[in-house]
């Protein structure tokens, strides 16, 4: 039995990403934060007349609760695992959004997106470290994929013509480990004197973007498929 529980404790450090972590270099410096296709867009709607505004990294979050299962889960951890660099532009008589964020500046298990998560523990800086590692080499192939970019419509509003604000179900299509996925995506649209706040919460599978996950024993520790995503996008005029 004490052989079990030793196994059991030495897969839970490993799912964790206390153990065994290889070297993360850095990515390429030639990713771009938004496409060309998309900076000229943005560029041309601008000198049309039109208002483009430029998202602000420091007021913005995009923010992943990933959760463990299997008969095991106990001994591992949940995570939220957050970009607080996200860049971009939303042009909101389009009902448009281009932005994008680096994997390699994604922070894992920050305590205050852990309470807001409802996350009643608090990994090890040791763990945290090893997670990170692990999900960025053994996961997300961050040296390969480097970027995740998100492109995002309009498709409703229950506001009058023309008007950006309220609730809305934006079309919003995610490029992620190099695997592009749309999908709906409630948001709250709120409008201020000098830009918009976008905020909202929905359901991604990791599987439907090619990601393969963590399991050892058996899938006795394992990290869950479906993960939640919130995000607060806050986007002011260009100066």
């Amino acid at each position: 039995m004490r052989r079990v529980l030793a196994l059991a404790s030495l897969s839970a450090a490993l799912l964790a990403g206390c153990v065994g972590t290889p070297t993360m270099q850095p990515a390429p410096a030639a990713v771009t934060a938004v496409d060309d296709n998309a900076a000229t867009w943005y560029g041309q709607a601008a000198a049309a007349g039109s208002v483009v505004l430029a998202i602000d990294p420091a007021q913005s979050l995009i923010a992943v609760t990933v959760r463990r299962g299997g008969a095991l889960a106990h001994l591992g951890h949940d995570h939220v695992v957050a970009s607080r660099s996200v860049t971009g532009f939303v042009a909101p008589a389009a009902g448009r959004a281009d932005f994008s964020f680096r994997l390699d500046q994604m922070t894992v298990d920050e305590p205050e997106l852990r309470r807001e998560a409802a996350l009643d523990t608090q990994p090890s800086d040791a763990a945290i470290a090893g997670t990170r590692t692990n999900m960025l080499t053994k996961v997300l192939e961050a040296e390969r994929f480097a970027l995740v970019a998100l492109h995002a419509e309009g498709v409703a509003t229950d506001n009058r013509a023309g008007d950006p604000a309220g609730d809305q179900a934006m079309r919003l299509t995610i490029t992620l480990h190099g695997v592009t996925c749309t999908l709906a995506a409630p948001t709250r649209i709120e409008r201020s004197a000098d830009g918009i706040t976008a905020s909202g919460t929905l359901q991604l599978r990791q599987s439907d973007f090619g990601i393969t996950r963590l399991s050892v024993m058996g899938g006795a520790i394992a990290v869950l498929d479906t993960m939640e995503l919130r995000f607060r996008i806050v986007a002011r005029t260009m100066r």
